[in-house]
């Protein structure tokens, strides 16, 4: 699997579908991807057609099985989700953690189990050395 340390990923919501089933699955042929992809009907030949240009980007890559191509994801979790987390801080609060958070928690509903969470997880980082 390639690994893209330190690559901005910049993903329509389409992509990050395509991602999520092709990690769900590990991999899958195309006709295998339009049918897990939840939502709109996508025709096959629309996410053929993605399914190449992502491949293009080096988020997937493809092996052949007859005649059939099965993809599988070229990017992990992860590096998705550190990456546009990163981006996202960065753009619309300046790169303040603190700004984000606190944008968070007065926009959204917040149970009290998250609020514990969100504790313990600032506690765990305050104990790092």
């Amino acid at each position: 699997m390639m690994r893209a340390r330190g690559r901005a990923f910049r993903l329509g919501d389409l992509q990050l579908r395509i991602l999520r089933v092709l990690w769900d699955l590990g991999e899958a042929p195309v006709a295998n991807v339009q049918q897990e992809l939840r939502g709109q009907l996508l025709a096959y030949t629309t996410v053929a057609t993605m399914l190449r240009k992502m491949e293009d980007r080096g988020l997937v890559e493809h092996v052949e099985e007859g005649r059939k191509f099965v993809y599988r994801a070229a990017v992990t979790l992860e590096e998705v989700t550190r990456s546009m987390t990163g981006d996202l801080v960065e753009r619309l609060f300046g790169g303040s953690l603190a700004d984000a958070v606190s944008h968070l928690l007065d926009s959204r509903d917040v149970s009290r189990e998250e609020l514990v969470r969100l504790e313990q997880l600032i506690q765990e980082r305050k104990n790092k050395p």
